[in-house]
């Protein structure tokens, strides 16, 4: 996407509807309560129970409660929209608030599928609106240092991340067919990306559910994905592990011709140079974390139209990542995200209703071109 629309207004509170009042909806209320950056304005669920007693604990008396996000919009003059559905509703939130001409900030993932995907940032361009996922857990500073310090360490050669949690959500994750890959490791995989600056090129995945997984689905998995460069990234985690836990992202090793960096997920990183020891890592400044720094950065673009690094177009790599995991675990053969990518643009083309969105799929020619981006280069 070249471009999308700004607001005129670069210094008021940008007037925002919160879509979705559930646990995550909770978490975000709380934050943009907290923002000096945006007015809640309005609150939309299908559950208008839930929301109005929401808005009644919130003490927000003018908040706006309803069904519509488009009707909401109206009734509030409201300038952008925080999605914080499932993401089957993804889809149906997002295209709706694009086309009424409000940008996005989506949690992720931003879509069930690839092919949902594309055909969410061929909306986006229609309507010529932003469209990011926030893709929160690449909003640490101690990831910014660790980034840093591994574009000073030379070629990369290999990068791990180990994953073991236990946790007892309950509800539609204890059900699903690949909990761990599709709800938890494309926090990794993005993560993957954004340090190594580059994109992948084909995944092998095994996945497997562990005797004692109280998961419906498979709860562990082993992916190895190629990078452009010849990288190896290698993921292992599991989703039911009790003890001795590993933080929410992970254990991180990067081996580098100039040295080593590994990072525990929440400390600084360490960083240990080829005939050197560990040496000591200069701070970043104090940046906003987690669902709060995708809001700064989604605010800020909008503003200034600069592109945030969760921008649809970007973020589909992230996803390809998963899908592709997937595919790779129920074919027991290796995947090129290419390929996967072209496939998931066919469904797209075949599936899209809306013309408006399906002549801008069609005008890419593919995905590749629509996406602008040299996939595993």
């Amino acid at each position: 996407m070249t471009g999308f629309a700004t607001l005129a207004d670069a210094t008021t509170p940008v007037r925002v509807i919160l879509v979705g009042a559930g646990a995550m909806g909770r978490n975000w209320f709380d934050v943009l309560q907290a923002s000096t950056d945006v007015s809640l304005v309005g609150l939309v669920d299908l559950d208008l129970e839930l929301a109005n007693r929401v808005k009644t604990e919130s003490g927000l008396t003018d908040l706006v409660v309803g069904a519509s996000v488009t009707e909401v919009a109206e009734t509030t003059g409201a300038q952008a929209v925080i999605n914080v559905t499932v993401p089957v509703a993804h889809y149906a939130v997002n295209t709706e608030a694009l086309f009424a001409g409000l940008p996005v900030l989506c949690e992720k993932p931003i879509a069930p599928t690839v092919s949902q995907a594309l055909a969410l940032a061929a909306a986006s361009e229609a309507s010529g609106q932003l469209l990011m996922t926030s893709q929160s857990r690449r909003y640490y500073r101690a990831l910014v240092e660790f980034r840093r310090e591994i574009a000073t360490l030379g070629d990369v050669g290999i990068v791990t991340t180990e994953f073991y949690r236990g946790p007892r959500f309950g509800g539609f994750r204890d059900s699903m067919e690949q909990p761990l890959l599709l709800d938890m490791a494309i926090h990794a995989f993005d993560v993957s990306r954004y340090i190594l600056g580059a994109e992948p090129v084909s995944v092998y995945c095994q996945t497997f559910n562990p005797s004692w997984s109280w998961y419906q689905g498979d709860a562990a998995a082993i992916a190895t994905f190629e990078f452009g460069g010849g990288i190896r990234y290698l993921f292992n985690g599991s989703w039911c592990s009790d003890g001795l836990e590993t933080s929410w992202n992970g254990n991180w090793r990067v081996s580098a011709s100039g040295g080593t960096a590994s990072w525990d997920g929440q400390t600084s990183p360490q960083v240990a140079r080829t005939g050197e020891g560990r040496e000591a890592i200069v701070a970043e400044p104090d940046v906003p974390e987690e669902i709060a720094g995708s809001l700064a950065e989604f605010i800020h673009a909008i503003r200034t139209g600069e592109t945030p690094s969760g921008a649809v177009h970007s973020n589909i790599l992230s996803l390809a990542m998963v899908e592709a995991a997937v595919r790779s675990a129920d074919t027991a053969e290796t995947v090129v995200l290419a390929d996967m990518l072209e496939d998931a643009w066919a469904a797209a083309l075949q599936d899209e209703k809306d013309s408006r969105t399906l002549a801008v799929l069609q005008g890419w020619g593919s995905a590749r071109s629509g996406l602008s981006v040299e996939v595993g280069v």
